[in-house]
């Protein structure tokens, strides 16, 4: 099988902060913006890497989802437990400084990892954890 990973998901309950966030703070390109029925999905992704994208949705949308499935994804999304992403970038505390100064909410700053891994962890406007590790 010859596959890739073309899209992630991650859900966001303030479309225009996530826009904000992954446009201007992490510099993702815009490549779509979909209104359907009140609600909005925002595909975003790093520029050069058009075959990779993330989409990011609003929460409990998927077809079949109970009322209570549905809190539950909120609940869990205002603690920061439901979504998250792992990033890479050759400059971890240049990213790091971008995501300071755009006041991102700090989970962890740039760390050597006991398994080898120097990262840091924001957390989205979301909720979502996205944790950013340093190519080497």
């Amino acid at each position: 099988m010859d596959l890739t990973i073309f899209s992630s998901f991650l859900p966001q309950d303030d479309p225009d902060a996530a826009l904000s966030f992954y446009r201007d703070t992490l510099g993702f390109e815009v490549r779509q913006d979909v209104g359907y029925d009140g609600k909005r999905w925002i595909t975003v992704g790093p520029p050069g890497q058009p075959g990779t994208s993330i989409v990011l949705h609003p929460p409990g949308v998927d077809p079949g989802i109970t009322d209570d499935e549905r809190r539950t994804i909120l609940d869990m999304m205002a603690k920061g437990t439901y979504g998250g992403i792992l990033l890479a970038t050759p400059d971890l505390d240049g990213a790091f400084e971008r995501l300071q100064s755009a006041d991102a909410e700090i989970v962890q700053e740039p760390t050597e990892q006991p398994y080898g891994i120097r990262d840091c962890a924001v957390r989205d406007p979301a909720g979502n954890l996205i944790r950013i590790q340093e190519r080497r």
